[in-house]
């Protein structure tokens, strides 16, 4: 089974990852829940670029991930700081996958 983080990054779900990350996306909460989909699976599949990573900084990813999570439950519309802050939080998540 071959990993999307070795995919190229015109990959759909590389490609859609770029676009969720980029600042100039306006985020959505369908863009917040399918980036945690993907990282939980990332996860759950051990994708070796996660195996490369040193424990703090998995620490560090889940810390980011849980507070995506929370960040999405307590709200339904972001103002942009807090869309900023999301989006900042999903590229800590998911670091080491692309």
């Amino acid at each position: 089974m071959t990993s999307d983080s070795n995919l190229p990054a015109s990959h759909p779900s590389n490609v859609r990852m770029d676009r969720i990350l980029s600042p100039d996306h306006p985020l959505c909460r369908e863009d917040v829940v399918w980036m945690l989909e993907y990282i939980k699976k990332k996860v759950a599949d051990e994708d070796p670029a996660l195996r490369d990573l040193s424990q703090p900084r998995l620490l560090k990813n889940f810390h980011y991930f849980a507070e995506a999570s929370m960040l999405l439950i307590r709200r339904k519309h972001y103002s942009e700081q807090e869309a900023t802050r999301l989006r900042q939080c999903l590229i800590e998540a998911s670091y080491g996958l692309k």
